[in-house]
């Protein structure tokens, strides 16, 4: 099965693959169709989003389409950036122009009270109009300042459990207990069912 999956984020395309690897399927980048429209994220949830990308993915291209969105909620902020989380500095912003807004914003924020969780809601979208969609959650905490080389997005500042940072873990245990691979793991399940 050829799967188109619906990011122009090469670090999204990489780890997706990981975690796909192994299924009888093709994922082919959206970037191979040089004049399909860019989505407007427009949905007020992470599910809206998704469901919009693999939509208008699969309708473009008439081939099953993948897609995700993704965002950071803190609870000290009110959810804030949640779905808003790519260009929450504004827009052409960088992850760090992210994280440093982000870190600003919390500066006076005790660590009682720095509770956050990512949030994954990965849609696959068919032709013949079935949609499926499923969650991944990771719970944590947001850091006082950024540590760690590896990951992307608000991985330097996104403190686990035991105190490190996700931009401090192997790529091979972030596959496993990152929100987006849990969300992509169950979408993994009901692609193999369909297989």
């Amino acid at each position: 099965m050829k799967i188109v999956f619906a990011t122009r984020n090469r670090d999204k395309i990489r780890e997706i693959e990981r975690i796909l690897d192994g299924l009888s399927v093709e994922i082919i980048d959206s970037m191979e169709f040089p004049n399909m429209p860019e989505t407007i994220e427009d949905g007020e949830t992470c599910v809206a989003n998704a469901l919009k990308k693999a939509r208008e993915v699969s309708h473009f291209t008439d081939l099953p389409a993948l897609a995700d969105d993704s965002g950071l909620f803190v609870e000290a902020l009110d959810g804030q950036p949640g779905v808003y989380s790519s260009r929450y500095a504004g827009p052409g912003c960088t992850y760090n122009d992210n994280n440093d807004k982000l870190l600003k914003e919390m500066a006076d924020i005790p660590s009682e009270e720095r509770n956050a969780y990512f949030l994954c809601v990965a849609a696959l979208v068919l032709p013949n109009g079935l949609e499926i969609t499923r969650e991944g959650r990771l719970n944590g905490a947001i850091a006082i300042s950024k540590r760690g080389g590896s990951g992307f997005g608000y991985d330097p500042v996104f403190q686990l459990p035991d105190g490190r940072t996700i931009a401090e873990i192997d790529t091979s245990e972030k596959n496993r207990i990152s929100h987006r691979a849990k969300a992509f793991g169950a979408i993994r399940q009901a692609i193999s069912d369909l297989l």
